[in-house]
């Protein structure tokens, strides 16, 4: 019986690991509920405000500040926003290999790119490249903060200001469903125009006080709005992953139960049979 032990002592600790990942699963599925409320909350001004923004560029301001003007691109910045812990399926490899693809498109097209990773996984993985990582910002929690954020978005944008980023890039997961959460690479910098079609023949803005300083907060509050639906969307996604991945965890620590037990009932049966034949043997011999 020795060999059923083994399994007996294998069973064991098999379901000892479908207990922690079960408790896994309700935690995310917990939190993710939390994080969906703050997803949905973040989307509509982040949504609007980009759509304001988009408007600026068809304006004709006195003023033209330096986020709203296209220039000759040497220099990408991507801001890359992932996860502080893993156990999350395939979410922050998807992301990881969206942002090397937008890297080498734009090695390709002869510009130097700087990184700006948000999430302990992201810096890791840059770190590992030998990659130039120009600002980061790590443990944000289940409720990231935009205070958390500035310091880090502020290096990317002096940056640009100072002409060392041409065009900004940010890298995040979007929530689809629990089942789904897909990568995208988004231009922050140069704003993007709103399709014209959307405008009315003649119009403009009035500025008041100045255009300088009303644009200068508007397009801050635009980048860092933008951020930080990244980061709220990306714990929705890191939660609804991390649930899809335990409980396909604790199903296949169940199947794997299965097939130990069985294999145990037939050690223990093939172990009864032969003392079974022993003692017949025995009293035969007698």
């Amino acid at each position: 019986m020795a060999g059923a032990k083994e399994i007996r002592s294998k069973i064991s600790s098999v379901k000892n690991t479908q207990k922690i990942t079960k408790a896994m699963e309700m935690v995310a599925a917990s939190k993710m509920r939390k994080a969906q409320d703050r997803m949905r909350a973040a989307r509509p001004y982040a949504e609007k405000i980009r759509r304001a923004i988009g408007h600026l560029r068809h304006a004709n301001p006195d003023f033209k500040h330096p986020f709203l003007i296209e220039r000759p691109v040497r220099h990408v910045g991507i801001i890359v926003i992932s996860t502080d812990r893993g156990l999350c399926g395939s979410l922050n490899i998807n992301l990881l290999k969206a942002t090397v693809a937008a890297i080498r498109d734009a090695e390709a097209h002869g510009q130097t790119v700087q990184i700006c990773a948000v999430g302990t996984k992201a810096v890791q993985f840059f770190r590992r490249l030998k990659f130039e990582i120009a600002a980061s910002a790590t443990h944000l929690g289940d409720r990231p903060q935009v205070a958390a954020l500035i310091g880090t978005v502020k290096v990317m944008l002096d940056n640009y200001r100072a002409g060392a980023i041409d065009r900004l890039l940010i890298v995040h997961s979007v929530f689809v469903n629990s089942m789904s959460q897909q990568p995208v690479v988004a231009q922050l910098l140069p704003v993007e125009p709103t399709g014209a079609g959307e405008l009315q023949e003649r119009w403009d803005y009035i500025y008041e006080p100045s255009a300088a300083e009303l644009l200068d907060g508007i397009l801050m509050r635009y980048v860092e709005s933008q951020v930080y639906r990244g980061a709220v969307e990306n714990v929705a996604c890191e939660m609804a992953a991390r649930m899809v991945a335990m409980k396909s965890a604790s199903d296949n620590a169940g199947k794997f139960i299965d097939e130990l037990q069985l294999i145990y009932n037939k050690a223990r049966q093939a172990a009864i049979t032969k003392e079974l034949s022993e003692i017949v043997g025995g009293a035969a011999a007698v």
